[in-house]
């Protein structure tokens, strides 16, 4: 298993920032997250795992590698929708999934070279792409790109995290970015500590 990266530096320079915030990375501790290095692969994850608990995304993803092999642009293009369905997954994912496929072999998108792209040029590129939103490309850009400056306004976790670091009913766009700058260049590492703060038993600790 691969896991994001990041140490004393991200640390340091976090804490310096905002005090609240390095209490709490002081408190959390390191914390480790998998991280899945091949976009392609990462993105079709993304996919299978929209809207279901990770225990349920955990069992289809299994089904799904069971009946690929290997998850590959070539592999999912050569099994039928009803098959990638009967993974566990409704019939739209899976035609989300096959549709990822085709713009990958179709050359639609080039997966090798997504790296080589500002993480704005990534969102545009790949949200284009049915099924895929600008929150799932921002997942992928840390948990695959490892972009080290993402912290999403989509995702109610991390606002939720936010508020409760703060001590805050309300979050503004406005407060939201004004923090998201804050904590940069290291956004990313950053939205680790606020998801975990955005669990009940970790605010508790």
């Amino acid at each position: 298993m691969q896991i994001l990266k990041y140490g004393q530096r991200e640390i340091e320079y976090l804490t310096n920032r905002d005090k609240k915030l390095g209490a709490a990375i002081d408190k959390i501790g390191m914390i480790e997250r998998e991280i899945i290095p091949e976009p392609f692969t990462a993105l079709v994850s993304s996919v299978v795992s929209q809207q279901i608990s990770n225990k349920a995304a955990e069992t289809v993803w299994k089904r799904l590698s069971n009946l690929l092999g290997s998850i590959t642009p070539e592999s999912i293009a050569k099994v039928s929708l009803t098959e990638i369905h009967g993974c566990g997954m409704t019939v739209r994912k899976a035609g989300y999934i096959k549709g990822i496929a085709n713009a990958a072999i179709s050359g639609e998108v080039n997966f090798n070279e997504l790296h080589t792209l500002t993480d704005g040029e990534i969102i545009k590129k790949l949200s284009a792409l049915n099924g895929v939103g600008v929150w799932t490309v921002e997942m992928l850009l840390i948990f695959s790109f490892c972009r080290p400056d993402v912290v999403s306004y989509g995702d109610l976790a991390i606002r939720r995290g936010m508020k409760n670091l703060y001590g805050l009913k309300e979050l503004s766009k406005e407060r939201f970015d004004k923090y998201r700058k804050r904590y940069s260049p290291f956004g990313s590492i950053a939205s680790l500590y606020l998801w975990a703060l955005s669990l009940p038993e970790t605010r508790k600790r």
